[in-house]
């Protein structure tokens, strides 16, 4: 019995240091709005269409870069949700770094932009066709770099490479519906 423990604790144990791994405090917070409250109109579709300022901090130690994606689960409607919507996916963000400025265009360096639903890169506000749509500010660590060559990935293709190398992970979530 004592040998069938001592196998399954090493059997296990990679899972339970990962699970560790994530368990960290790394925040990530928008001087735009608050969890769970309403996106401005300026980062909408019905206004300028512009990315909120994010801010992020205690990213975990050994972190080598970090992955923003945004989506919105309740597409088309949140009442009879089909699909995710991707509005923003951004890899290779630096570690040392501590987030992005409203309407940003100069990405820090080595960044890499992942296509939206759009089939573009780059921010897409808020949209929702109908009702109050929730929309996942995302924010992976992760202890490797991808690869340059990875290219603009969709983020199916991006969730499948960090796979495996997620230290943290934070989450800030706005919600918007259509005024007009």
């Amino acid at each position: 019995m004592k040998r069938l423990i001592a196998i399954l604790n090493l059997l296990l144990a990679p899972h339970f240091v990962q699970a560790d791994k994530q368990d960290t405090a790394m925040k990530l917070q928008s001087t735009a709005f608050q969890h769970q409250s309403e996106i401005p109109n300026q980062y909408t579709c019905e206004g300028a269409n512009i990315s909120p300022p994010l801010t992020w901090s205690e990213i975990p130690a050994g972190s080598k870069s970090l992955v923003l994606i945004v989506d919105d689960p309740d597409a088309p409607d949140p009442a009879a949700p089909k699909l995710t919507w991707v509005h923003w996916v951004l890899y290779n963000l630096p570690a040392n770094g501590s987030g992005l400025s409203e309407a940003v265009k100069d990405l820090p360096s080595g960044t890499g932009q992942g296509l939206n639903d759009w089939e573009e890169t780059g921010y897409g506000g808020p949209c929702p066709p109908i009702g109050r749509h929730r929309y996942f500010h995302k924010l992976y660590a992760l202890d490797i770099a991808l690869p340059a060559n990875l290219g603009t990935p969709t983020k199916v293709e991006l969730e499948r490479a960090i796979q495996g190398h997620i230290l943290a992970k934070a989450e800030l979530i706005g919600t918007y519906q259509k005024k007009k």
